[in-house]
């Protein structure tokens, strides 16, 4: 393999075919050259893993390789949450964190994803570096150095990041409102955390698929539907009052009512800045990316709260977190980070503030969704993925965003953005963006309306032009 390349956060790879032992120490060696030169290496490298296939050998493998360069490590001693290592590297002033994931990706994926200093996704200045790194290591090769052992620590991520977590919300109330929730991990890196959390301080809570499984269960470790019907179907036999879902390294977050109504990230995101910014009147603006929903802003404007739009990637809402003062960061894909916690993503931190919310107002997810619907008006988001000939997509962006696409069916489009892609407007009726994959020959399609079976028909009559040009 001659090239290896980040996405929006990090590198990833079919393991066995490019995500290999030879590959994890080029791009390791690579982050290492970085520490060595733009932080302070003597501070150390934290590494983690989550639960897929030989994650705990890669991991051994990059702390071999970074303590070869004379930086200590601190390799954790059981897989974690990605954003569990976050929270470590920033308690411990740590110079940086390697997480071997792939996220939400299929089973055959792995990757590596680097956690800057300040306890996130390195900032985008920050992978133009590693790039730059991993460009000459490609290129030279890297030094024959053995491991030292001496320099390789093991790390407990589980204590500290459970005793952080507790101070987070009212435990109070949540004990008050007699809750009971159930807990969908996806055989993933978040497995018995929340529950744990949750008996500690009295809440009822179970758990399902928390085992370790590398197959995940034959499903792709994403908390949305599909991939959730199990946690469905647990909650109808069970008496919970809802149910939350991480992906496979625990950063994003799915959630459900007990009637098994899923309750999607925008709606999640909605409910937690409504809650945080109103009923517990918590300062800061808001960030979310480009393909977020519109209801954000019409709740930031209800609370004189400054809306910070980003392109796609979490790494652009933690640039923002990190230059001012930002009380809620999210994006479409389910991350959400708070200011009470980290400038990151951690699906645990966000199922704990669902459940404080519904202690709180004492009421369900979908009332709290039926409320804000009745307040901010309904938007109903829907996603299409299409993979494409070459070519196609960037046929499908120039059309986008020429003059002569100025209608979609019943609707003159009425505004065009660039921020990231090409996003149109329909007048009151919504909005429909395309956007290519850096990586992939595949376009997404995203698109949100006032009405479900407006969002399906926008989407269809999109993917028809687009595999039509």
């Amino acid at each position: 393999m001659t090239t290896i390349q980040f996405g929006t956060d990090g590198w990833r790879g079919l393991i066995a075919e490019d995500f290999t032992h030879e590959n994890v120490r080029k791009v390791v060696h690579a982050i290492t050259r970085y520490v060595v030169r733009a932080e302070h290496p003597g501070k150390g490298v934290l590494i983690g893993y989550d639960t897929r296939f030989a994650s705990e050998r890669f991991a051994r493998v990059a702390a071999e390789t970074v303590s070869a360069a004379g930086t200590p490590v601190w390799l954790a001693s059981d897989a974690c949450p990605t954003p569990a290592l976050s929270l470590l590297v920033r308690l411990r002033g740590a110079a940086g964190g390697i997480q071997i994931t792939a996220s939400h990706n299929p089973y055959r994926w792995n990757g590596i994803k680097f956690k800057a200093s300040y306890g996130s996704s390195a900032a985008p200045a920050i992978v133009a570096q590693i790039e730059a790194e991993l460009a000459k290591v490609l290129r030279d090769g890297i030094p024959a150095l053995p491991p030292r052992k001496d320099l390789i620590h093991s790390l407990d991520v589980r204590t500290p990041y459970l005793e952080t977590l507790a101070g987070l919300v009212d435990w109070d109330r949540l004990r008050a409102a007699k809750l009971r929730f159930l807990v969908d991990p996806m055989h993933g890196a978040g497995r018995g955390l929340l529950c744990e959390l949750f008996r500690r301080h009295g809440v009822e809570c179970d758990e399902i698929r928390g085992t370790r499984d590398p197959l995940f269960g034959g499903v792709n470790p994403e908390p949305i539907e599909p991939h959730i019907e199990a946690l469905r179907h647990a909650l109808h036999d069970g008496k919970f009052d809802a149910g939350f879902a991480f992906d496979g390294d625990a950063d994003r977050i799915g959630a459900m009512d007990a009637d098994g109504t899923f309750i999607n990230p925008h709606q999640i995101f909605s409910i937690l800045f409504w809650h945080l910014a109103g009923t517990r009147k918590l300062t800061g603006d808001v960030a979310k990316t480009f393909s977020t929903t519109k209801m954000i802003d019409k709740i930031a404007a209800k609370f004189g709260r400054k809306v910070w739009e980003t392109p796609i990637g979490f790494k652009y809402i933690c640039d923002r977190m990190l230059e001012g003062d930002i009380l809620l960061g999210g994006e479409e894909s389910g991350g959400i980070g708070t200011k009470l916690h980290l400038p990151e993503r951690d699906a645990t931190v966000n199922a704990l503030l669902l459940a404080e919310v519904m202690a709180w107002h004492g009421k369900r997810l979908n009332e709290l969704v039926a409320d804000l619907e009745r307040e901010f008006g309904e938007y109903h988001f829907g996603r299409v993925d299409l993979t494409l000939k070459h070519g196609q997509k960037e046929k499908a962006l120039h059309y986008f965003s020429s003059a002569k696409f100025n209608r979609l069916v019943d609707w003159p489009i009425t505004r065009r953005e660039d921020l990231d892609g090409v996003k149109v407007y329909l007048g009151d009726v919504g909005w429909v963006m395309v956007r290519a994959s850096g990586t992939e020959p595949m376009l997404r399609i995203y698109c949100e309306t006032t009405r479900t079976e407006t969002t399906k028909r926008v989407l269809e009559e999109v993917t028809g032009l687009v595999r039509s040009l």
